[in-house]
């Protein structure tokens, strides 16, 4: 953060640059009704400084919100998977059933099912679809779900999971 003293020091002296590139002219100056380059360049300078101090802040709260909105995502997912699991005597879908159980009913009858327990596949921020595995790895007494992360790479740091807090 900039004291506000350097402002009005900046905005003085580009105002004493501009007065003295008027002043060296000879001839009288006819009225203007557009800007200088010189003017341009400034404002485009100006700009520029402030767009490099607040584009990474920005930037920054968005890579947060997008893990937010992933885990959300993990939390709704979880509570359709815990609906469904009270339909079927307290059991989640088979790792091979996957989420599509979901959203259509299992070839076959089940009488037991209610859904649709969610309207269309998860995906999370990135577009990419969210991994399911019951019994978890991570959470062998309910399932695993999560998101590949920024990367869409399953497996490395940027992984976010339900078994996270």
């Amino acid at each position: 953060v900039w004291p506000e003293n350097f402002y009005s020091c900046v905005i003085r002296n580009l105002q004493m640059l501009i007065q003295s590139s008027r002043n060296h002219n000879s001839q009288p100056t006819p009225t203007r009704s557009a800007f200088t380059l010189m003017e341009v360049l400034l404002v485009l300078g100006i700009l520029g400084i402030i767009m490099a101090m607040v584009v990474p802040r920005v930037l920054g709260r968005q890579k947060g919100a997008y893990e937010d909105v992933a885990r959300a995502s993990l939390s709704g997912l979880a509570d359709a998977l815990k609906l469904y699991a009270l339909d079927h005597a307290g059991d989640f879908p088979t790792t091979a059933q996957g989420l599509q159980v979901l959203m259509r009913r299992p070839s076959g009858k089940d009488p037991s099912w209610k859904g649709p327990y969610l309207e269309k596949e998860p995906l999370d921020p990135w577009g990419s679809a969210l991994t399911y595995r019951c019994p978890g790895t991570r959470n062998p007494e309910l399932f695993d779900i999560s998101s590949a992360g920024p990367d869409r790479i399953h497996g490395n740091q940027d992984d976010i999971g339900n078994w996270q807090k």
